[in-house]
């Protein structure tokens, strides 16, 4: 049995010819009708004349090409022009001969290729047409011949307009498309500066340190092991970033919290950074991508601590309040490596963006005592 419900979504996934055959064949079959016989287009103003076989011809002509009014505008147009001919000329005056604006509008709107040369061939066939009926004794005045053309123009004009509308719309949805790739581009290059970063930095510096360590097995194989716990918890988020970009991914994105910063400070320890971390009041609820936003400040901070201030007192704060968290990662300067944080500025410029996004604060740069520090107001109760 047929659900009914899927009816108009079958119908439009039928090719576009079908979906036009039916006001085709409905037109067709209007013009053999006797109460709509003679009730169509008078040009000329010529008696009408009884249908014959070759008004069949003439209605076929006219009807039965707007089954392809979309798919081969020129050949609708064509043949239906040249079934309004034979029409006025034959005087049958059928429904049919509504066809012909129809017509004109499906070819200004869907004719992709010499448009003008259509124009201008359709054009030059209407002065034909004029002295021929006059000929058949035709009771037009110029003015009336003029305005039939004018109302053919309009026609085009309106296929014209909706083309251009249409056109307008394709390019409006390809530039959203093409923002919303940019911008999915650029939070995953985000997500992936975050994660890289951090982890092949804490590789780096552990590892540095194993080489100093040679002499105390001990404690070189527990840098080892540091920097190969690091090395595994790069590759599962890698992992987990990948499988974001694959077409068939059912999984959503894992947005770190404010209740991992422990785990997070635990790792920089490990690689060798004395972190003193202190947390006051509770995350709210609602406080939705401010947690993301604040555990990725923290993270990155303490990225570049490891980096250019290896050794350093490091202290993080993070207050909860009722409408914002507050974030404060500063270091002393007195590391291996003090100084501002350089590379590519990346990592803190995309922070700024984050926190800007939330409508929040965010400030780095140099303590008067030679050492970093980084703030950020982040508002809580956004949604994530």
């Amino acid at each position: 049995m047929i659900d009914l419900r899927r009816v108009p979504d079958l119908w439009r996934r039928c090719d576009v010819t079908v979906r036009d055959s039916p006001f085709a064949l409905l037109l067709a079959a209007a013009s053999f009708l006797p109460s709509f016989q003679g009730g169509g287009t008078q040009f000329g103003d010529l008696p009408a004349r009884p249908f014959d076989a070759l008004a069949v011809v003439v209605v076929a002509l006219q009807c039965l090409p707007l089954a392809v009014r979309r798919r081969w505008p020129a050949v609708c147009v064509a043949l239906v022009s040249a079934g309004f001919v034979l029409d006025q000329l034959r005087s049958y005056h059928t429904v049919a001969s509504t066809a012909l604006p129809i017509a004109l509008v499906s070819a200004g709107a869907y004719l992709e290729h010499r448009r003008r040369v259509a124009a201008v061939l359709l054009s030059a066939a209407y002065p034909p047409l004029v002295v021929a009926l006059e000929r058949l004794g035709a009771n037009e005045t110029p003015e009336e011949y003029a305005l039939f053309y004018l109302a053919l123009v309009l026609s085009w004009g309106i296929g014209a307009w909706l083309r251009s509308t249409r056109a307008a719309e394709a390019e409006r949805r390809r530039h959203i498309a093409e923002a919303t790739r940019t911008a999915e581009r650029t939070r995953i290059a985000r997500e992936l500066h975050d994660v890289v970063t951090h982890h092949v930095t804490a590789m780096v510096v552990q590892a540095e340190a194993a080489r100093y360590l040679t002499a105390a097995p001990d404690r070189l194989d527990g840098a080892l092991s540091a920097v190969t716990d690091t090395g595994r918890r790069a590759i599962s988020d890698l992992r987990h970033l990948l499988d974001l970009l694959a077409p068939d991914h059912d999984t959503d994105v894992r947005t770190p919290s404010v209740g991992e910063l422990h785990t997070l400070v635990d790792q920089t320890r490990q690689a060798g950074q004395p972190v003193e971390f202190s947390e006051e009041g509770e995350p709210a609820e609602t406080a939705g991508s401010a947690e993301f936003v604040a555990y990725r400040v923290v993270q990155e901070s303490l990225t570049n601590a490891l980096k250019y201030a290896h050794g350093s007192r490091t202290s993080v704060r993070v207050r909860y309040g009722e409408k914002e968290i507050l974030v404060e990662v500063g270091t002393d300067g007195s590391g291996s490596r003090s100084g501002s944080p350089g590379g590519s500025g990346r990592g803190l410029s995309g922070l700024r963006e984050r926190v800007d996004a939330l409508g929040g604060e965010f400030s780095a740069g140099q303590r008067t005592d030679g050492g970093f520090v980084v703030r950020a107001r982040i508002p809580a109760g956004s949604p994530s």
